[in-house]
C-alpha cells in the first residue's frame, strides 16, 4: 500500500482519521495508530513486520536498562553498543549481506551460489530513528520510553515509518502522550497532504514515464539496459536526466509532504525534510536544505562524535568522508551510491577548505554551478551498473551512435517541455511566495481576504481531484525512496 494509492486515499486514510476522532482517551488513540501503522507496514511485508517489533522491543529494553543505571557510565555505554551491533548488524544483514557476498564471489569464485535477502521496506529510516532514540537515552537527552507500546507506535507509525523524514524521538516525545489537534493544524494537514498527493500523482510519476521514455526503466537487466541507452540520442539523455533530477526531488519531497501532513492531522509537528534544495547556492547549501532529517542525523550523530570541525584539517577530512561514504552506501548496496556520496564529498572539501563559501556570494552564477553539480550527481545515482552508466556519461558529451537527437526524442521534448518547466517552478519558491503576498494583503483588502478564503478551500479540493485522475488506471507508482 502506497500513500498515492486510492485505496490509500479513500479508503484507509479516512478510516484511521474516524476511529482516531471518534475515540475519546489517548492511550485508546495510540493504540488505534499503532494498529492502523501495523497493518499498513504488514500490508507489504507481512513477515517482516515482525522484524521490526523485534528490533524495537530489543531497543525498548536495551533503552530501559541504560536509564535505569544512568546516562554515560560502563554498563550504559555496554548497552548502547549491544543496540548498535543488533540493529545496525540486521540492516547490514538484510541490506547489505547479498552484495558483499556477490562481491567475495567475483573475487575468489565462491560460494557457487548467493542467498537472495529480500530487503525489508523502510527498514533504512526506522533502524536510524531506533539508534536515535537509544543514543539520546544514554546521552541523558530525554527518559526512556516506559511504554513498549508507545514505543512501538512511534517506530511504527505509518505516516513515516517507510520512506521518512526520519523522526527523532526526542522532537516527538510530549507528542506521544499528550498531543492536540486545533482547527488549523487540520486545515494545514489536509492541504499539506493533498498538495503532496498531486505532486506525486500529476507531477513525479509524468517526470519518471518521461525518464524511463529517453533513459531507461530501473527494472531492466544491466545488458539490456546498455544496450538501450546506447541508443539513447544525447538530447535525449540530457532531457531524460533533468526530468530525473525533478522526479527525485518531486517525488520525495511529496512523500514528505503527506508524512508531515498526516501527522498534523492528529497533532504530530513533525521537523521539515526539504527546503527548496535546487534554489542552493553552493553544495553545502544543498545539503543543508536536501533530506535535511538524513543529513543532520549524520552530522549529530556520526559527524561530530567523531570529531567534527572540532579538529586538525586532515581529521576534518576524514570525517567529512566517513560521512559521505556512509551516506552514498546508505542509500543502497550498490558502489554506485558509495561514488555518489564520495562526489559530493569531493566537492564540500573543495568549498570548506579551498574556495572558503566564496562560491555562495556570486548570485545566480553560483545557483547554477551547483545545479550543475547536483545535476551530475543525479547520473551517478541514477545508474547502478557502471558499464550502463558509463554510456550514458558518454552519450551526455555526445559520443553515441544515435547522433545528437531524432525525430522522436525531438517530438517528445516539444511535447513535455510546458510540463517541465512547470516541474521547475514546483521546484522553487514561487508559488509560496506569491501566496505569502496573497496572504499579506489578506489583513488590507476585502478582496485579499475573499481570494484567500476561497483558495484555501480550493487548493485541497483541486489537488485530490487532479490526483484522482492522474491515479485512475495507475496501478503501480511506489515512491523512489522505498527501496532504500
Amino acid at each position: 500500500m502506497v500513500f498515492s494509492s486510492l485505496f490509500f486515499v479513500f479508503v484507509f486514510l479516512p478510516l484511521n482519521l474516524i476511529l482516531y476522532f471518534v475515540t475519546k482517551s489517548q492511550k485508546a488513540k495510540n493504540y488505534i495508530m499503532l494498529i492502523f501503522s501495523l497493518i499498513f507496514y504488514a500490508w507489504g511485508e507481512p513477515v517482516a513486520v515482525f522484524l521490526m517489533i523485534g528490533m524495537a522491543l530489543a531497543d525498548y529494553l536495551i533503552a530501559r536498562g541504560i536509564y535505569a543505571v544512568g546516562a554515560r557510565t560502563k554498563i550504559a555505554k555496554t548497552g548502547l553498543i549491544l543496540a548498535c551491533l543488533i540493529d545496525l548488524g540486521l540492516l547490514g544483514l538484510f541490506k547489505y549481506a547479498t552484495f558483499f557476498v556477490g562481491q567475495f564471489k567475483n573475487i575468489f569464485g565462491v560460494p557457487d551460489t548467493i542467498a537472495n535477502i529480500v530487503l525489508p521496506i523502510g527498514i533504512s529510516f526506522y533502524t536510524f530513528q531506533l539508534l536515535s532514540y537509544v543514543v539520546d537515552v544514554y546521552r541523558g537527552e530525554v527518559e526512556a520510553q516506559k511504554s513498549f507500546p508507545t514505543l512501538l507506535m512511534y517506530v511504527s507509525l505509518f505516516h513515516q515509518c517507510i520512506a521518512g523524514p526520519i523522526v527523532r524521538y526526542s522532537d516527538v516525545n510530549k507528542e506521544l502522550t499528550s498531543r492536540k489537534v486545533t482547527v488549523t493544524d487540520l486545515s494545514y494537514g489536509i492541504t499539506r497532504f493533498t498538495v503532496g498527493l498531486a505532486k506525486k500523482a500529476v507531477l513525479a510519476n509524468t517526470c519518471g514515464a518521461i525518464a524511463d521514455s529517453m533513459l531507461v526503466a530501473d527494472k531492466i537487466a544491466p545488458d539490456e539496459a546498455l544496450k538501450l541507452i546506447m541508443t539513447r540520442p544525447t538530447l535525449a539523455l540530457w532531457v531524460g536526466c533533468l526530468a530525473f533530477m525533478f522526479q527525485i526531488y518531486l517525488d520525495f519531497s511529496a512523500y514528505s509532504d503527506m508524512a508531515i501532513g498526516m501527522g498534523r492531522m492528529i497533532g504530530f509537528h513533525y521537523l521539515e525534510n526539504f527546503n527548496y534544495p535546487y534554489t542552493a547556492k553552493s553544495v553545502t547549501d544543498f545539503w543543508r536544505r536536501w533530506h535535511m532529517s538524513l543529513s543532520s542525523f549524520f552530522r549529530d550523530y556520526v559527524y561530530i562524535p567523531l570529531g567534527g570541525n572540532r579538529c586538525s584539517t586532515g581529521r576534518q577530512i576524514f570525517n567529512l568522508l566517513v560521512v559521505w561514504a556512509l551516506t552514498g552506501f546508505w542509500h543502497g548496496a550498490s558502489w554506485n551510491y558509495m561514488l555518489w556520496g564520495v562526489y559530493f564529498f569531493v566537492f564540500l572539501v573543495i568549498e570548506k577548505f579551498v574556495l572558503k563559501n566564496a562560491l555562495e556570494k556570486i548570485p545566480f552564477i553560483s545557483n547554477i554551478v551547483t545545479l550543475v553539480i547536483i545535476y551530475f550527481g543525479w547520473v551517478l545515482f541514477k545508474f547502478t551498473d557502471f558499464k550502463v552508466l558509463g554510456a550514458a556519461f558518454k552519450g551526455i558529451f555526445g559520443n553515441t551512435p544515435a547522433g545528437f537527437t531524432n525525430f522522436e526524442t525531438s517530438t517528445s521534448v516539444k511535447a513535455n517541455i510546458i510540463f517541465l518547466i512547470i516541474c521547475a517552478v514546483a521546484c522553487s519558491p514561487i508559488i509560496p511566495a506569491i501566496s505569502k503576498y496573497v496572504n499579506k494583503q489578506y489583513e488590507r483588502s476585502p478582496k485579499a481576504r475573499a481570494v484567500f478564503a476561497i483558495g484555501t478551500i480550493a487548493t485541497p479540493v483541486v489537488c485530490l481531484l487532479l490526483a484522482t485522475i492522474f491515479l485512475v488506471g495507475d496501478s503501480y507508482n511506489p515512491f523512489l525512496y522505498w527501496k532504500f
